[in-house]
């Protein structure tokens, strides 16, 4: 998959990862409401994120990829040959938030258990196990270009940068959210203190009207936070007064992880979703001019953006 000059310098680059051991989980599924459960494996490399149905016969896979996205009402659920899993998103935003590149991920319950609603569990997971240096180096995406994606009043794009950064603009018509904006630098260890912890969240007045939809069948006080007119419903309260975009910050992460490869550029979103990032994400792929696939060197252990090696082949021969 690589070309061969690069071999004999691989220890001057990032190198892919993968985690040092299995984590477990399970507990309720937010939208079908039933209990599920996931196992998150070490994978090779080059492997990227791959669900694997552990309930279904044959254990048929589905690849984390944009390809396979099949819906993004309230979640990102993906889908191959008649399979699907659903809610994806958290759990892919703790993985690509830490740092893993390849796991094998297997699923009871054909979707991901919520748990508390937000990444936070996941991170724990990977701190427990660690992460394990492969002997590959890591691809990644850096963006040429404006990348945008825009429909109803919602903007995602993807700009040039030095590093990936997400920003994030939200207005919601409610006193306890409004305006919110945040800029985030990402670094493992920003995502694990800044982002991880913040949880999904919806509003009472819209329970009834997504229960009659068959979704958030599993939503509770214990797995989202649930805003009434003028308060918050869960007795803790908020994890911190900007949780709401926050989390949309973790949402965005982890959908963008479903290019299958880190990005170096800076993602900038304005009241978007899971399907505006989707659109996006296929923006990108049906512009191949806009970015470019590079190998960076690794100084000191620090992943700094410095010295970059674009990798010899085009991106159109490039299966992300």
């Amino acid at each position: 998959m690589f070309i061969a000059n690069i071999n004999d310098n691989m220890e001057k680059y990032i190198q892919q990862k993968t985690l040092g051991g299995t984590i477990e989980f399970s507990g309720i599924a937010l939208h079908t409401g039933k209990e599920a459960s996931v196992r998150i494996l070490p994978a090779e490399p080059d492997t990227g994120y791959r669900f694997r149905l552990s309930d279904v016969p044959g254990h048929p896979e589905v690849e984390a990829s944009v390809h396979n996205i099949r819906d993004t009402l309230l979640a990102t659920s993906l889908g191959f040959n008649g399979v699907s899993i659903k809610t994806v998103e958290h759990l892919l935003s703790g993985l690509a938030g830490c740092g893993v590149d390849n796991s094998l991920i297997e699923v009871s319950g054909q979707e991901i258990p919520i748990l508390d609603g937000s990444a936070a569990p996941f991170v724990r997971g990977v701190e427990m196990v660690g992460l394990v240096e492969q002997d590959v180096p890591k691809r990644m995406m850096r963006i040429l270009g404006e990348i945008e994606a825009r429909e109803n009043g919602s903007r995602a794009v993807l700009e040039p940068a030095d590093r990936f950064s997400v920003s994030f603009t939200i207005d919601f018509a409610h006193p306890l959210i409004g305006h919110q904006e945040m800029e985030f630098d990402y670094s493992p260890e920003a995502f694990g203190s800044e982002i991880a912890f913040a949880r999904t969240f919806g509003f009472l007045k819209d329970v009834q009207g997504m229960v009659d939809k068959g979704l958030a069948l599993g939503g509770s006080l214990e797995n989202a936070v649930v805003l009434g007119d003028d308060r918050v419903l869960n007795p803790g309260g908020l994890r911190s007064p900007d949780e709401f975009v926050r989390h949309k910050i973790l949402d965005s992460i982890g959908d963008l992880s479903l290019l299958g490869i880190p990005i170096i550029g800076a993602y900038k979103g304005f009241k978007a979703g899971h399907r505006i990032n989707r659109l996006l994400m296929q923006e990108v792929l049906a512009r191949p001019e806009m970015w470019d696939l590079v190998l960076v060197a690794d100084h000191d252990g620090q992943d700094r953006y410095r010295e970059i090696d674009p990798v010899d082949s085009h991106p159109l021969s490039i299966t992300l």
